[in-house]
């Protein structure tokens, strides 16, 4: 069987965004998430039918309060309370598990395996270790950084397996 993962293009994350939250997002290139952005980030595992890794995606808390804010059209005061205090409210989570399930359209191409979101880990939650693995290498990846209009910004990654 071919490789028929492709990743998204930079232009193809940010109308997905501005389509979701309904306002202007700008996206540019980026530093990668570090193991360092993990305790606090929200990290997202896509898989294929056979429950194999496909892809690990990534917000660090400032994109991850501000999209779920956005999404629910919350104040941008709640996003910045969240990242204050250094959680996902559980209203923003939901919302952020609501865009990770969207996001999944980013991977999902003719052709190739049907890929499904398998699982949000959430601030302190514990990444497994395959999934941590495939997140932080080098390879097949895409970094930003993505500004939600009248909200703000922070690093957003993908990585295939």
């Amino acid at each position: 069987m071919s490789d028929t993962s492709v990743l998204p293009a930079s232009l193809a994350v940010r109308n997905l965004f501005e389509d979701l939250l309904g306002r202007d997002v700008n996206v540019a290139p980026g530093d990668p998430m570090t193991g360092d952005d993990l305790p606090l980030g929200t990290i997202a595992i896509y898989t294929d039918p056979t429950q194999k890794i496909y892809a690990v995606m990534g917000m660090q808390l400032s994109l991850a309060a501000n999209v779920g804010a956005a999404l629910g059209l919350l104040p941008a005061g709640a996003a910045e309370d969240a990242i204050d205090e250094k959680t996902l409210f559980p209203n923003l989570a939901e919302n952020l598990g609501e865009a990770f399930n969207i996001l999944t359209s980013l991977l999902n191409r003719e052709g190739a395996p049907h890929v499904k979101l398998y699982q949000v880990i959430y601030p302190g939650g514990t990444l497994p270790n395959d999934a941590r693995a495939h997140f932080l290498a080098l390879g097949k990846r895409l970094d930003l950084t993505i500004e939600v209009a009248r909200y703000g910004k922070g690093k957003f990654s993908l990585s295939m397996a």
